[in-house]
């Protein structure tokens, strides 16, 4: 909302010398947000001066200019060039002399142009800042003023205001308008306030035929509760709008159009009521307010015909629809140049019925802005009063009582304010004065009650609807610098669960292992969860959402994965080649055949009964928290004397085998198969008899249909499982000082058996002397039988008290190796 201060000035007292920082900080102070200041930038001598004489003067590029002599005031007029051609002798205009700045800005300034030396510029509205006409200079005689000649011009034509604006709230609607806000800058500062609603003397109208037939109201609701209609007959049409309206109306970003359309406009500023004026000439019959009849068309203002809904509110007449209520009045009934004889309208529309019909034909308007926030119903009859006062002042019309006054609002229903309920609420002691005097402040009226007050909200906030509403202007008015900051004391608990503990450790320890974490978007296609859900197609469902943002992107996930390749894909794109990025997210896994949902949803403001609840939680499919990266690009860049290092399934193997130690929670890793991972190069990480993730890399085919490098290593893990699995408590590994014996083992087994399988085993047989146990060496060929391989792991023995022999090592290797005879049929190799 933009507020011109000489306007806010007539209804609240302000200091002359007042500045936008004061006005906005005294509006912020009552709960407005501030966001600019608007004024029309013009500085430095701009006087009225005359046309005493002009000499047109053709010129070799096919234009005609004026050399004019302009009487400004001085001893001497001033020669000015200028090349519009709307002005006569005699005429009065606007002069910026050398020094003056136009809007833009626009340094005025003596010049040669055309042969001449040009001592100033006649000015144009739109020069001015009054407006987008540009149709030639602007003539004072067009605005109704003969002044004097050298006059200043900026005060006279109400150029030297200014305008704050300000944030309204939606709840907040009779703050869009003059009214509404010198009401609040006298909360804020004590001034004295004058209501303009009081100012002008409703006249009843009669004689005017309005029926109100909204027989199926929308909800439940009527669409219109008052429709007040007044006659003006007699405008003369030649009329100007006044300086000083054009000025306060451009100030709140409204262009003045025709005396009659800115008065309405004015008076909607000013009460905050919407207003419109028909051609009285122009209409057919009476007024007739209904929903409109499919296939009803209406042709607005901006000349667009517009198909109706039957829930649109029409303001119709004999020919059929006139205007779309409370949005946009018909072209049929506009007023033009010619109108001399109007029927003022103001009402008061239903709220919800504006705002679907303004956003159904994508058509905002000033008046729906007000009438979607709530208009208050006592103010239609002073609008319309004041509309045919100012016709009458400003336009030479004449009055009639012919009209009409529907009404049928209701009145506010008395609220009840316990006595201690905004201290409560509040968390502030206010003093029974401070509530009544601010409660009577913004117009409720306060009768005492047996437990408390009794409180009729004004019938210009519809958002007094209950006891916190009040309270909350109690702490509003009175102020926000009552409420204390005091810092809320955290509840007693136990913290963190464990694996709310154990899924940070598992971020942080990724992070300070040099990967970056990532947030992916949740939704994929279906194709991506086929492809990266499961190892084999087709083995797990995905749920559909049934309103998606994205029809592309309308399933959840199933996999992390699909979310790190379009990371990669983004940085990729960027010239981000190296990367190393994880995620912490969960997963959507429904059981195959169920379906998921529910219709159970209890109103918004009740609590749901548990059986509801049980329910809706057995409404959604399964939730684990999973863990994935991936990793692209060079793990070490090249330098002098060293090649680049590339990363590869190395590092998805080893960033799993990291967190599962984080993890305190056993893992193995042996070959497997995954449907978008490369054969050969794709590890199965188990955890006891119980898989849970894959790394490997990405077929080398996928990789180019994702524009990604060839070499794509990914790693997915179950989180939730590996949490599940884990030690209950982390031990430490003690610090050994007893030397270590070393040895080498190596064993052949079938082809079929895998690596970390027979690790597995010889850990076990060999006992709790064994420290480490790694492969180091996969031969097959010559010396081998065929469907065989040699398999060579490197041990490490070590006790915690003592220094072991050489006997005791060779004793746990030849355990470990009777173990893996016995289980896999592995042969030690001489």
């Amino acid at each position: 909302m933009r507020v011109p201060i000489s306007w806010l000035r007539e209804f609240v007292d302000i200091p002359l010398d007042v500045t936008h920082e004061q006005i906005h900080a005294a509006l912020v102070k009552v709960g407005f947000e501030e966001e600019d200041v608007h004024g029309f930038e013009l500085s430095g001598p701009i006087v009225v001066g005359q046309v005493l004489e002009f000499t047109p003067e053709p010129q070799s590029n096919g234009k005609t200019i004026n050399w004019c002599q302009v009487d400004v005031g001085d001893t001497e007029p001033r020669g000015i060039v200028c090349g519009a051609h709307n002005f006569s002798v005699g005429d009065k205009v606007v002069v910026s002399l050398p020094g003056a700045v136009l809007p833009g800005p626009f340094p005025i300034a003596a010049r040669k142009t055309y042969g001449h030396v040009s001592d100033g510029m006649m000015a144009s509205a739109r020069e001015l800042g009054m407006g987008e006409e540009h149709d030639g200079i602007l003539l004072l005689s067009s605005l109704g003023l003969d002044p004097v000649v050298g006059t200043e011009a900026v005060p006279l034509l109400g150029l030297d205001d200014f305008a704050v604006e300000i944030n309204v709230t939606p709840d907040r609607g009779y703050a869009f308008s003059i009214r509404g806000i010198a009401r609040e800058y006298s909360h804020s500062t004590g001034a004295t306030f004058r209501d303009p609603a009081l100012a002008p003397t409703p006249v009843a109208g009669t004689g005017f035929a309005v029926t109100v037939d909204d027989v199926a109201p929308i909800r439940g609701r009527v669409g219109a509760t008052v429709f007040v209609t007044r006659v003006v007959r007699g405008i003369d049409a030649s009329r100007p709008t006044p300086p000083w309206m054009i000025a306060r109306l451009g100030l709140a970003g409204i262009r003045s159009i025709s005396l009659t359309v800115d008065i309405t406009n004015y008076v909607m500023l000013e009460l905050g009521q919407p207003t419109h004026a028909y051609d009285l000439d122009k209409l057919s019959g009476g007024i007739v307010v209904r929903r409109a009849i499919a296939g009803e068309t209406l042709t607005t203002l901006d000349d667009r015909s517009r198909n109706l809904s039957t829930e649109d509110l029409l303001i119709t007449d004999g020919s059929g629809p006139i205007g779309l209520a409370g949005v946009m009045g018909g072209a049929s009934t506009e007023i033009d140049p010619a109108s001399t004889n109007v029927l003022v309208e103001a009402a008061n529309f239903d709220p919800t019925s504006i705002a679907r019909t303004a956003r159904r034909h994508k058509l905002p308007s000033e008046a729906s802005r007000r009438f979607e926030r709530g208009v208050d119903p006592a103010v239609a009859e002073v609008a319309a009063a004041r509309v045919v006062e100012l016709l009458v002042e400003l336009g030479a019309g004449t009055a009639e009582s012919l009209g009409s006054v529907f009404d049928d609002s209701t009145a506010r229903t008395p609220i009840a304010l316990p006595d201690g309920y905004i201290a409560g609420l509040i968390g502030a002691q206010f003093s029974a004065d401070e509530i009544t005097g601010a409660l009577t402040d913004i117009g409720c009226l306060v009768d005492a009650a047996a437990d408390g007050l009794s409180v009729t909200p004004p019938s210009w906030r519809p958002d007094l609807t209950d006891r916190a509403t009040l309270a909350e202007e109690v702490a509003r008015i009175v102020g926000y610098d009552r409420i204390p900051s005091v810092l809320p004391v955290a509840p007693p608990g136990r913290g963190l669960t464990r694996e709310q503990r154990l899924r940070r450790s598992a971020s942080a320890s990724l992070a300070s292992a040099g990967l970056t974490e990532v947030l992916a978007y949740p939704f994929l296609n279906q194709a991506s969860n086929d492809l990266f859900g499961s190892p084999i197609a087709g083995t797990i469902p995905a749920v559909k959402l049934a309103n998606a943002i994205d029809s592309e992107a309308a399933w959840l996930r199933t996999s992390l994965l699909p979310g790190l390749v379009t990371v990669a894909r983004r940085n990729l794109s960027r010239g981000l080649t190296d990367l190393a990025i994880f995620e912490v997210g969960t997963v959507f896994l429904p059981e195959s055949g169920r379906s998921y949902g529910s219709d159970a949803l209890p109103a918004g403001n009740a609590y749901p009964l548990p059986e509801v609840l049980d329910e809706l939680r057995g409404s959604i499919p399964a939730q684990p928290w999973h863990v994935a990266a991936l990793f692209v690009g060079d793990a070490v860049a090249k330098q002098p004397g060293q090649p680049s290092i590339q990363r590869g399934l190395s590092d998805a193997i080893s960033t799993a085998q990291h967190l599962a130690a984080v993890l305190a929670s056993p893992l193995t890793v042996v070959t497997g198969t995954h449907q978008a991972m490369h054969p050969g190069r794709t590890a199965e990480l188990r955890s006891g008899d119980r898989v849970v993730g894959y790394a490997g890399e990405l077929l080398p085919s996928l990789a180019a249909e994702l524009d990604l490098p060839r070499v794509v290593a990914v790693l997915e893990l179950d989180l939730d499982a590996l949490i599940e699995l884990g030690a209950e408590q982390i031990a430490p590994t003690p610090i050994v000082s007893y030397p270590a014996a070393t040895q080498d083992l190596t064993l052949v087994v079938p082809e079929a058996v895998r690596a970390g399988e027979l690790l597995a085993v010889l850990v076990e047989g060999a006992g709790e002397l064994l420290e480490n146990v790694a492969l180091v060496d996969d031969y097959r060929g010559a010396g081998i039988p065929d469907g065989s391989k040699s398999l060579t792991f490197a041990l490490r023995f070590r006790a915690t008290d003592r220094t072991l022999t050489a006997a005791e090592a060779t004793e746990a290797k030849t355990a470990a190796v009777a173990l893996a005879t016995t289980m896999m049929g592995a042969v030690l190799r001489e």
